[in-house]
């Protein structure tokens, strides 16, 4: 099973998806993430709230969605695109595409604590609809 998590910079949301359906999932499964327009690291909230559920996401690199093999592109079960906004990347040919709209966390307005709730409320989400994939689609 091929699944491919998008959304824009690949530095939170999509990384999140990727780490928590690598741990909930087969060992078997090829699981990746992407963004259009990948940004410069990982954030450190998305390090840090995947750290209180010990997993450990330090040391991922964002992507862009033009650097994945064309053999996984061209083979993937499952693209889930987790973008809210509308710049969220053109989804390449897929068996399968889902659409988990979820808000970028990353808001410069933001206070420390409110950027914090953000990154949980993220995570938690994205484990909520993980879990709902799991069971919906008999994985």
């Amino acid at each position: 099973m091929n699944i491919l998590f998008l959304c824009v910079g690949n530095s939170a949301r999509s990384q999140i998806a990727e780490a928590l359906a690598k741990d909930m999932m087969p060992k078997s499964f090829d699981i990746r993430s992407a963004g259009s327009n990948p940004s410069a690291k990982i954030h450190d909230n998305a390090i840090s709230v995947m750290a209180k559920v010990g997993i450990d996401i330090k040391n991922k690199e964002t992507k862009s969605i033009y650097s994945i093999e064309k053999d996984f592109i061209n083979n993937l079960d499952y693209v889930i695109t987790l973008c809210d906004e509308e710049i969220c990347p053109v989804v390449p040919n897929a068996t399968k595409v889902l659409n988990w709209p979820n808000e970028d966390p990353d808001n410069d307005s933001y206070s420390i604590l409110q950027l914090e709730n953000a990154f949980l409320k993220t995570r938690n989400d994205i484990y909520k609809l993980l879990k709902k994939f799991i069971v919906t689609e008999n994985i």
